[in-house]
């Protein structure tokens, strides 16, 4: 019987290098030119971060979906996900430009803040969700590791201003929680949506 295809659509390289560590075989599905993708991480006033990115996930798998049948694809798994940095009930998005990296990054410094993900499979029948919630704390961040750090232009495209495989590891303090999940797909809650979806991975029974 021939095997289902995974689909993942998200353009993150780290999302591809996760899965391809549990062995998840996976092709992409991107947005075309005509989707706004963006506008689906559009924030509601007041939205609590757990809700918003549990949201956007929901949303984007909508989308892919719709995008798998337009496009007359081979019907498969469609696995979306979506990861935010909260401080408190304050959502920490992708930094607009170099002002606003700094003042994230000095809200984050000598603090703990938390980092959530959502994780989305759709198995054609039915949808499985997931949501990691992981601790982060950075030890005190001087002004010129901050500087260094936004000049590097590693901040940009990342929510909260930072990456955790990147330049500022040496400052983390502790994670309470998941390392990958921190990275953008928690393994734990995905190779069991993955398992729950029927898709193949190296070690899975």
């Amino acid at each position: 019987m021939t095997k289902k295809p995974l689909y993942l659509a998200s353009q993150s390289p780290r999302r591809r290098q996760l899965l391809d560590l549990i062995g998840a075989a996976h092709e992409l599905l991107l947005p075309g030119a005509d989707e706004d993708a963006e506008a689906l991480e559009v924030e509601r006033q007041g939205e609590l971060p757990a809700d918003y990115v549990q949201r956007v996930t929901r949303a984007k798998l909508s989308a892919a979906r719709a995008r798998l049948l337009a496009r007359g694809l081979p019907p498969g798994a469609v696995l979306c996900a979506d990861t935010t940095v909260a401080l408190n009930r304050v959502i920490l998005s992708k930094p607009r430009d170099e002002s606003t990296a700094q003042v994230m990054l000095e809200w984050l410094s000598g603090r703990t803040h938390r980092v959530l993900t959502a994780v989305s499979v759709h198995d054609g029948r039915r949808a499985h969700h997931a949501l990691n919630i992981t601790k982060v704390r950075f030890a005190k961040l001087p002004p010129a590791v901050i500087a260094a750090y936004i000049a590097s232009g590693e901040p940009f495209g990342k929510a909260g201003a930072y990456a955790i495989q990147g330049a500022l590891a040496g400052w983390v303090e502790s994670i309470d929680g998941s390392h990958s999940g921190v990275m953008g797909l928690p393994l734990f809650e995905t190779t069991n949506l993955l398992k729950a979806a029927g898709v193949p991975l190296a070690l899975a029974p």
